[in-house]
Formats: C-alpha cells, sequence, structure tokens
C-alpha cells in the first residue's frame, strides 16, 4: 500500500500532521502500537495534572483556617481520584481516536506496532506500507537507571505511580526534576511521607539557584524530606519496610513505595532504525537538523525522539513548522523559537528564553530584576505569598530575554513575557501600561521597577 505520507505515533505532533495533510488532499496512514494520544494524553500532562488539581484542593483545605475558615478533618479518596484522572483521560483519548478515524478515506489510522524495512518502508499487522515521506513521533518512555539493586525491588515510574489507588505510607523518590517534583508533592498532599534523592545541589537543577530555592523553602514547609547532591548506591529489600535505599554517604532510606523518575528514554530500540539508515545519537534519540530532517532522505522525525524540549507545546509547534516546510515552503526551523515551559508544582514556576546562568555561560550582558512573589498585593491578599519573579533585560535594546516566576499561576503569568519576547517588544512596553490592581499581573510590571532605568 502506497502513501503520500506514513506517520509513526499519534503524538501531539503526529495527530494534527495527520489530519491537516489528509485535508489537503494527501494520502496519510498513521500507526500507533498503544493508546492513541501520546504521552500527554495518556501517562503525561493529562494524568498528572488532573491528580494534581485533586492534590491542591486537599491541600487548600486542610490550611484554610489562615484565613479564618475551620474545616473538619480532611480525607483523600485516592481511589475515587484515579478514577476521575481515568474518565478524564479516556475522554481525550477517545477524541483523538473519532478525530483520526473520522478524517476521511485519505487517513488510515493503522494499530499496530510499525517497523522500518527500509527508510521508506514499514510494516505492521504483517502489512507492508509506503510512503513518499516518512515522519517518526514515538516519544519517549521513563529511564530505567542503572542502580544496584533495582531489579530485586519493585518499584514505579510516574505511569504506575498513577494508578495506586491509597497512597503510600513513605515514599522514595529518586529524582529531583519535573516528574519528580511534581508527584514528589502530589503525593505528599495526599498523606505519604516522601523524601526527593537527587544527585544535584538543587530541585530542578537547570534553574537559577533563586528559582530553585523557593521551591525547596516550599516543599520544606510541608514536610518534603529533601536529601540533595546525593547518589543512590544500592536499592534492596528492607526490614522493617518493603525497600531500603543505600546513598553514597552511607546513609539509610526505608521506604514503603519507590518511585523512579530519572529522565526518559527514546521509543527508538524496537522500531528498526538501522534498516532505515536513521542515525540515532549516543542516547537513542534521532538525529535531526532545523528542519526536522534525519539522516535518511525524505524521513523526518518530530516531538520528543527528535531530542529537543519534551513539551507538549513544543511538539505541537513541531507539526506547525514542518508542515510549512514540506507543504508551503516555510523558512522558519525547530531553531528559530522561543520555548516556554512550565512545572506544575504549587506554586508553580515558569519560564522562558535566557537564565541568568545561561546568560553568564554565553557571556551575554544583561540587567537582572527580582522581586519576591510575597511584595505583590494579590499574593497577600490571597495568602500565596511563596515565590519569586525574576527578568532579564537587555541593556542596549531593553529587550526582555529571559524571566522565570515561582508563584501562584506563575504558568499562567509567564505567557504575558511569551508574547512580549515572541513580538519583539520591550520592557517598557510593560512598564509603561496601566496593570489592574489588585492582580498577580502587577507583579511583572513591579519586577522592572526593581531596576535604575525604571525606577
Amino acid at each position: 500500500m502506497s502513501f503520500d505520507y506514513l506517520i509513526v505515533g499519534t503524538g501531539q505532533a503526529g495527530v494534527p500532521l495527520a489530519t491537516r495533510l489528509a485535508e489537503r488532499g494527501r494520502s496519510v496512514a498513521i500507526f500507533e502500537k498503544g493508546h492513541p494520544g501520546g504521552t500527554c494524553v495518556n501517562v503525561g500532562c493529562t494524568p498528572t495534572k488532573t491528580m494534581i488539581a485533586s492534590a491542591r484542593a486537599a491541600h487548600v483545605a486542610r490550611t484554610a483556617a489562615r484565613l479564618g475558615v475551620r474545616s473538619g478533618e480532611i480525607e483523600v479518596d485516592l481511589r475515587t481520584v484515579v478514577e476521575r484522572k481515568r474518565a478524564i483521560v479516556h475522554r481525550w483519548r477517545d477524541r483523538v481516536s473519532q478525530r483520526l478515524e473520522g478524517s476521511g478515506d485519505r487517513l488510515r489510522l493503522v494499530r499496530g506496532q510499525a517497523r522500518f524495512e527500509s527508510a521508506h518502508t514499514v510494516v505492521a499487522n504483517g502489512e507492508r506500507f509506503t510512503g513518499e515521506r516518512v515522519i517518526v513521533n514515538v516519544g519517549c518512555r521513563p529511564t530505567r537507571p542503572d542502580i544496584p539493586g533495582l531489579d530485586g525491588v519493585s518499584w514505579l515510574d510516574n505511569e504506575r505511580a498513577m494508578e495506586l489507588e491509597s497512597s503510600p505510607s513513605r515514599l522514595a523518590v529518586i529524582g529531583g526534576g519535573y516528574i519528580g517534583c511534581e508527584l514528589g508533592q502530589m503525593f505528599r498532599r495526599f498523606g505519604a511521607e516522601v523524601t526527593i534523592l537527587d544527585h544535584n545541589r538543587h530541585l530542578l537543577s537547570r534553574e537559577d539557584e533563586e528559582i530553585s530555592t523557593a521551591i525547596e523553602e516550599v516543599f520544606r514547609g510541608e514536610e518534603i524530606d529533601l536529601r540533595l547532591g546525593v547518589k543512590v548506591a544500592q536499592v534492596r529489600p528492607g526490614k522493617g519496610a518493603a525497600l531500603s535505599i543505600a546513598l553514597s554517604g552511607g546513609d539509610e532510606i526505608e521506604a514503603s513505595h519507590l518511585l523512579v523518575a530519572a529522565g526518559r528514554t527514546p521509543n527508538t530500540d524496537d522500531l528498526g532504525c538501522d534498516a532505515a539508515g536513521i542515525e540515532l545519537d549516543d542516547r537513542g534519540f534521532i538525529v535531526v537538523d532545523g528542519r526536522y530532517r534525519t539522516s535518511a532522505p525524505e524521513v523526518y522525525a518530530v516531538g520528543d525522539v527528535a531530542g529537543g524540549p519534551q513539551f507538549t507545546h513544543s511538539s505541537w509547534d513541531d507539526h506547525r513548522i514542518l508542515l510549512s516546510l514540506l507543504e508551503d515552503g516555510g523558512s522558519r526551523t525547530r531553531d528559530d523559537r522561543l520555548v516556554p515551559y512550565a512545572v506544575f508544582t504549587d506554586p508553580s514556576v515558569g519560564r522562558v528564553g535566557l537564565s541568568e546562568r545561561e546568560a553568564k555561560e554565553r557571556g551575554t550582558e544583561v540587567e537582572v530584576a527580582t522581586l519576591p512573589f510575597g511584595d505583590v498585593a494579590r499574593a497577600i491578599e490571597v495568602d500565596e505569598t511563596a515565590g519569586i519573579l525574576k527578568v532579564l533585560v537587555d541593556p542596549h535594546s531593553e529587550r526582555i530575554l529571559g524571566a522565570a516566576i515561582v508563584g501562584l499561576e506563575a504558568a499562567e503569568l509567564i505567557h504575558v513575557f511569551v508574547a512580549m519576547m515572541a513580538a519583539g517588544a520591550n520592557a517598557r512596553t510593560l512598564v509603561d501600561a496601566e496593570m489592574i490592581h489588585p492582580a498577580l499581573a502587577e507583579g511583572l510590571q513591579s519586577v522592572l521597577f526593581k531596576l535604575p532605568r525604571y525606577s
């Protein structure tokens, strides 16, 4: 069977590519060995943020006395939380399936493992498919780190952790990145004792120290045990608990459950990339250039498997850029874009552009302004004062080069800076704006007032 396009994987780039190409009259076959929708819908954004919403509700209820509101003992029914999560996942998954299956005769959804036989031929369910162009969107899965003894104990990845219907009594989390922080805080609010272990000196180690420290202070305030700058030497069955974790310094931690959040591994090991002549890097990611081209002619890779920013919105943006390149003669590349991101802890973290550390490493001259989130009037009024605002400004053009926020609704507030940077607007645009009082967005203006030129 011959098609204009073969798309392997139904992630956040593959699905809109398939449907929009079909709308343009192209014949498309798209392959999925698991559930349609990719990581985001099935085991990533959708289920995680759904369960985090329940955890925040429990936390707000427990701490409402600070606002003069008292309630009885708070009980989390984790089974109901998980059932709600499953229902929302199924709703989005079904929408993806309906979108693909309802796109007409030019789009065929093939449910089964696709493997390359050659650069433009894949085999699935015993059938052979050829395409003039091939796009790979197979995503990633949780990494299994090389920790002595890990095979001898029962451990959780993010997917299995979100299927627990009763809270762990004591949860150990290996990894202080996005997943470890989000799920660690979530289970703490569900009632577990939580210890987060990371070999870096700070949580969210790619961030500037003030940003990481702001989240660490929140976590310690919620009695989350942070063991930073440590290495896990061994994991073994415990005596008084389900398992024991030995650290390089000689300390030992006992836990009822272990969550491993140590990165992501690309799903290329069973794809047949060798047969297609698709080059992989030393971690298994597909090597692409700025136009998503792999080492095989007319074979492209998008989304997490291409080794770029592993965010749903970046994958979705990949589809727009690649569609324009392939069908409209576009010139925008994956290297030209501004990639914002957020960590959905509570308070959340929002970031776009350069960090101060990155600016120093590049030798980029910047002016830096910071403001405690607790100086924002709205934050004081709602008693959500944890966090910090930080902005980097070019001293010559006054353009914003980067911003980071830890605070209430940081993941929403950061979009003001995203829009300004995308438009090329300078900081004075925000300084001269009339901001609503008392809104959290006032803080975005207030932090710029900390720079002498705007004070």
